[in-house]
């Protein structure tokens, strides 16, 4: 990433979509990306499902060199929205489906394991969903009190997806329900804003992306994103995988 940074003012920030990450400086940031439809929730989903670890990668080169390295493991991704020739579908019920349980996926999206894979210089990095934000907003204020939270929505191709700012929304959300007196940024407030008038599922299914997978017979991984809090884990990124942490783990299953 190249250009000026600047400082974020306010301990609870919103970036409307992953080019932003250009403008700010991630050092001892905490980042929550979040692509709602569909490669964090699939990511959560997967994990919550049993799947050993996610690796993110950039396209579907880095996809088959890094599946041609591990071996035995499970390859999904779309470019697009179109699934990659012979990648199973990255969406999280068909992926479940599929099969995950006790491997690993490589995962190649068009913005959500970009945007992950480009917020990897901050202290922490978190793969958020509606599936999981009131336990993930738990895990950070127990264990990054003091540090600016940087909720970074993936977006579509340089731009503003509703959707995401939607699940940006819950996550403000949350964090104001258990902090006092939070400290937003105005992206971060007027996230919240559209969250506490907008009602699920109508607010994904009826917005470009969600219509998009409804014409395209994915109404039902719509609303399965939908499901708030319906799978309390927390997934971060360590090393290049995305594990669950070990006392958020289904049956305390270690990451």
């Amino acid at each position: 990433m190249s250009g000026a940074r600047i400082e974020l003012q306010h301990k609870i920030h919103v970036l409307t979509k992953k080019e932003e990450l250009d403008t700010v400086r991630l050092q001892g940031k905490v980042v929550v990306v979040l692509d709602i439809l569909f490669a964090t929730t699939t990511m959560v989903a997967a994990l919550a499902g049993g799947a050993r670890e996610i690796v993110p990668v950039l396209d579907e080169a880095a996809a088959r060199a890094c599946a041609q390295r591990i071996g035995d493991c499970v390859l999904a991704g779309e470019l697009y929205a179109e699934t990659l020739p012979g990648f199973a579908h990255p969406t999280p019920l068909s992926l479940l489906e599929h099969g995950v349980r006790g491997k690993t996926v490589v995962y190649s999206t068009t913005n959500g394991t970009v945007a992950m894979t480009e917020a990897a210089g901050a202290a922490r990095v978190y793969c958020g969903a509606l599936l999981n934000a009131s336990r993930l907003v738990e895990h950070i204020l127990a264990r990054h009190a003091r540090e600016t939270v940087l909720i970074l929505c993936s977006g579509s191709g340089d731009n503003f997806n509703y959707e995401d700012f939607y699940g940006a929304g819950c996550f403000v959300e949350h964090f104001s329900k258990v902090m006092k007196n939070a400290d937003l940024s105005d992206a971060a407030r007027a996230a919240r804003d559209l969250y506490r008038h907008a009602r699920l599922p109508d607010a994904l299914l009826e917005c470009r992306v969600g219509a998009m997978m409804v014409k395209r017979g994915l109404q039902r991984e719509v609303e399965y994103a939908c499901r708030i809090d319906s799978q309390p884990v927390v997934a971060a990124l360590e090393d290049g995988r995305v594990r669950l942490v070990s006392d958020s783990a289904p049956g305390g299953r270690p990451s």
